[in-house]
């Protein structure tokens, strides 16, 4: 089975390199690790200071993880940060983020490159947010005696470990110094195989969208001039092209008395065109837009990355991307400013969205009409949309907290 996990990434890379050339994701993850252990070697060779490392896959992890990146540099001033990241969407957004002394992407998963990689960064706690077991730098940890942790874990019944055939997986697990699960069903299934070092802590990004939330507003001249009328605004994020169906004729209906701002989850030329072409002539770009051409418009479209857990403070209605499609996107940064929030029917796999629709506060549709109903009842009810806005403020900050319960079972020694 380990040759199989090794061929299985060997020919990965490879795929990526041969579509490289046609694909500007692919090429920025290829281009991203030519020469990158011994850059890496490089720059932390000269600095002898004690080092935590944190591994995010991408930047949704990131956003999970990051109130626990900065409670540790709080908890241990004296430790440097590496953050690393497998895919170009983290390592892009964040790689000049100044909560971490060093930014890298993660070596493949090899013998040879786990081992050099440790040794380089030499790291008094491994931290890995939610996903991403792997495992020649999980063995190389334990080699070397080095904490791993994993935080804001979530399994399922139907993932490889809980498999017959999945033993070299759950060997995977075995070489974690303790998991911090979201909730108690993974914990139970985690024990059913016999782990003991499990925790139930919690979801950290509910530590995230609530500080978020309460911090100060980031000055967003753009955003607030487009805003500026009053108008009630629905802020449509990460969006994908299976949304617009179901959303397209929603901004259409509410378009003279309404402004949307809409931000893709990947910012292609095809998907700005979609999304203009749902409201022609009505919409601008953010990166074309100045104050009095926002005034006008009634679709400010965001093509940039990096901006929507800002935005949502604008809205008075939300809708998620990527339920009609591969899987929902983040509800909790929505939920944190009070915002009913509408996606798809794609949405069971994420604890946190199947909450909401239970309270009330979430709204799963199948299709444009089931959408514009369950719009309607919220935008012409004033009154059940602040009661949605209540219990979404109360699920957001009673579930916060993960963090300071992760932090106060690590111990991390600074001794070289």
């Amino acid at each position: 089975m380990r040759f199989l996990y090794s061929l299985g990434l060997t020919l990965y890379a490879l795929l990526l390199r041969l579509v490289a050339p046609f694909n500007p994701k692919a090429a920025a993850w290829v281009a991203g690790r030519v020469g990158l252990l011994p850059r890496l070697e490089q720059a932390l060779a000269a600095d002898a200071a004690p080092r935590l490392w944190v591994h995010c896959a991408s930047l949704g992890e990131f956003e999970q993880g990051r109130p626990l990146i900065e409670g540790l540099r709080r908890q241990y001033p004296g430790h440097k940060i590496v953050l690393t990241f497998f895919s170009p969407s983290g390592y892009e957004v964040r790689k000049n983020w100044p909560g971490a002394d060093y930014v890298f992407y993660l070596p493949l998963d090899t013998a040879d490159n786990a081992r050099r990689f440790v040794a380089a960064v030499q790291p008094r706690l491994a931290v890995f947010v939610k996903y991403e077991f792997w495992y020649y730098f999980l063995s190389e940890l334990r080699k070397q005696h080095i904490p791993a942790v994993v935080v804001a874990a979530i399994f399922r019944p139907s993932q490889v470990f809980f498999k017959p055939w999945g033993g070299f997986f759950r060997e995977i697990l075995g070489q974690l110094s303790h998991i911090f699960t979201q909730n108690e069903a993974s914990a139970q299934l985690l024990r059913s195989l016999g782990l003991k070092r499990v925790t139930v802590a919690g979801d950290t990004r509910f530590d995230t969208v609530a500080a978020t939330a309460l911090a100060p507003a980031r000055a967003l001249p753009l955003a607030e001039a487009f805003v500026a009328d009053g108008a009630p605004v629905l802020v449509a994020g990460s969006t994908w092209p299976e949304d617009l169906p179901a959303l397209a004729p929603l901004l259409r209906k509410h378009a003279r008395t309404m402004r949307f701002i809409v931000a893709p989850h990947e910012v292609s030329e095809a998907h700005l065109q979609e999304v203009e072409a749902a409201l022609p002539g009505l919409t601008v770009r953010y990166s074309q837009a100045s104050p009095t051409t926002v005034a006008e418009a009634r679709l400010l479209l965001i093509d940039n990355v990096g901006m929507l857990s800002q935005l949502y403070r604008f809205g008075r209605f939300a809708y998620i991307g990527g339920a009609f499609g591969a899987g929902l996107h983040n509800t909790l940064e929505a939920a944190a400013f009070g915002l009913p929030v509408f996606f798809g029917p794609r949405y069971e796999r994420f604890q946190e969205a199947a909450e909401l629709v239970q309270l009330g506060c979430a709204f799963s549709v199948q299709s444009p009409q089931q959408l514009e109903a369950a719009f309607d009842r919220l935008y012409y009810n004033e009154e059940a949309r602040l009661k949605v806005q209540d219990m979404s403020l109360d699920y957001v900050h009673t579930h916060a907290g993960a963090t300071g319960r992760i932090l106060s079972q690590l111990t991390v020694s600074s001794e070289q």
